[in-house]
């Protein structure tokens, strides 16, 4: 009997597979990665081959063992984070694809859409969502309207219609389930979030049978058990399901209600632990974070799209950069511009202004404004767009907000990270680990399967801590000064 042991936790996502080890502590001993190709069409629709990503994951488990020196009878559990929306038609009989995943970013199915926008209020009122593309539901419609492989397996009902996390059960689990768990469930749009289960009027709206759906059960549910894809003589539990964003929000230690944490990337995804109840809010979408032991965590979520992109522009299409690495530094540099803004509306302006027509613009440049204060403009404009969407979380949910958990690239900017601590009025707290994603269902496994200590298990996980160093005052003049500039962007006013 070794006595070492380990959680592996897959994290499924965009652009890559990543098979990451575990130990009792919950700290990462070793992670592997293999990427897989983004099928673009002209039409700009993107694509994934579910079986390279499946070759991929048995890929990953196996290169992730032969490096850290394992066996893999030292394997407790295998769980699973992944990305979310992406939606896929497979045969229940054979566990075959009918036609490759449509990724969450991909907006072909806008038309089905568009032919529902009576039905979008209740929709919203069910789903927590706002009728769009993005979510599986329509891509699922698109699927039974234009594949006729898919029509095919509707006719025999051998039909499944799933994210990525219930096509990767199915063949990793030697039971073949076919199960998916809520905070993946609820960003299909044809989940009712009150009542946890699907929804019969919403799945007619998009013309779909329930029974082509997976079965939803507990976010640390046992989804099955697995031999690694023979690895072992014996089979282990699959425990621990979540989508990606929910997985680091867990990882994030963010499990009372009022915790946030906010992802800074390319854009950047905030989200609240809101409770048991679930708000559902004009300007934020509501999703659940988890399920355990049959009871709901909801969370209110915004979300950006230029966060880390705008330094990106910086670099590549203005070139007052050379990398973004430099940001940072140049942006502390800059002389204290107060009427200096960047509103970053490069293809317009989502949660709270919802404005599509909006341009990006820079207001109040003077004589003294330099390359390093247009660099500043861009950085705080960062901390501005993540404050709107936390005023808004902290109005519609009564919550204060004084503490804010943040991960991704970005966040080791040291300017950036205090100006967000100053606009915001709360500390930021730094992960110090990348793969939260992956983290957080691995901490869900753990914990059922009682590998780790549950009171020490968030403990210890900070790289750098911001306190607010300006003054109240100035924080709420410079934040006003950035609504008025946005209210200059706006093509409707």
């Amino acid at each position: 009997m070794h006595d070492r042991h380990y959680i592996l936790s897959v994290d499924q996502s965009t652009s890559t597979t990543k098979a990451l080890l575990f130990d009792k502590e919950g700290n990462l001993v070793q992670r592997s990665d293999v990427p897989h190709k983004q099928i673009i069409n002209e039409l700009g629709w993107v694509e994934h081959d579910p079986e390279e990503i499946l070759k991929n994951v048995f890929t990953a488990i196996r290169e992730v063992i032969s490096e850290a020196a394992i066996e893999p009878e030292q394997i407790l559990a295998l769980s699973l984070s992944n990305q979310r929306e992406t939606s896929i038609a497979w045969d229940k009989s054979s566990g075959k694809p009918a036609h490759n995943a449509i990724v969450w970013q991909c907006g072909r199915a806008a038309s089905i859409c568009k032919k529902r926008e009576d039905h979008a209020t209740i929709i919203k009122e069910k789903t927590g969502l706002n009728l769009s593309p993005y979510f599986s539901a329509a891509k699922f419609a698109w699927f039974l309207e234009e594949v006729p492989t898919v029509q095919e397996l509707a006719r025999n009902n051998t039909l499944t219609l799933s994210t990525m996390d219930s096509f990767l059960l199915y063949h990793l689990s030697e039971e073949h389930t076919i199960l998916t768990e809520p905070s993946n469930a609820s960003r299909t749009q044809l989940l009712n979030i009150h009542s946890l289960t699907w929804d019969e009027q919403l799945c007619s709206i998009f013309g779909i049978k329930i029974g082509q759906l997976p079965t939803i059960v507990d976010s640390d549910a046992i989804f099955g058990h697995t031999t690694l894809g023979g690895l072992l003589a014996n089979p282990i539990p699959l425990c621990g399901v979540l989508g990606d964003s929910q997985g680091a929000l867990f990882a994030q230690g963010c499990v009372t209600e009022g915790m946030v944490k906010a992802t800074y990337g390319t854009g950047s995804s905030i989200m609240m632990n809101i409770g048991s109840k679930p708000t559902v809010s004009k300007n934020l979408v509501t999703s659940i974070a988890w399920t355990l032991n049959g009871r709901p965590t909801y969370v209110l979520e915004g979300n950006i799209n230029y966060t880390g992109a705008t330094i990106t522009g910086l670099v590549e299409d203005l070139k007052l950069l050379t990398s973004a690495k430099e940001a940072g530094k140049l942006a502390s540099l800059a002389k204290d511009s107060p009427d200096l803004y960047l509103v970053p509306a490069f293809s317009g302006l989502g949660a709270p202004y919802w404005d599509e027509n909006a341009r990006a613009t820079i207001t109040g440049m003077s004589r003294t404004t330099g390359k390093n204060e247009l660099i500043r403009a861009a950085e705080e404009s960062i901390a501005y767009q993540i404050a709107d969407i936390l005023f808004l979380m902290k109005e519609e949910s009564g919550y204060p907000i004084d503490r804010v958990q943040v991960d991704g690239g970005p966040t080791k900017d040291t300017f950036l990270m205090q100006a967000q601590a100053d606009i915001v009025r709360a500390t930021v707290g730094v992960s110090s680990l990348e793969e939260l994603s992956g983290q957080g269902p691995a901490i869900l496994a753990g914990k059922k399967l009682g590998f780790f200590n549950s009171e020490t298990v968030f403990q210890g996980r900070l790289k750098a801590e911001y306190l607010p160093l300006l003054s109240a005052k100035k924080a709420e003049a410079k934040y006003k000064g950035w609504l008025k500039a946005v209210k200059k962007t706006l093509s409707n006013q």
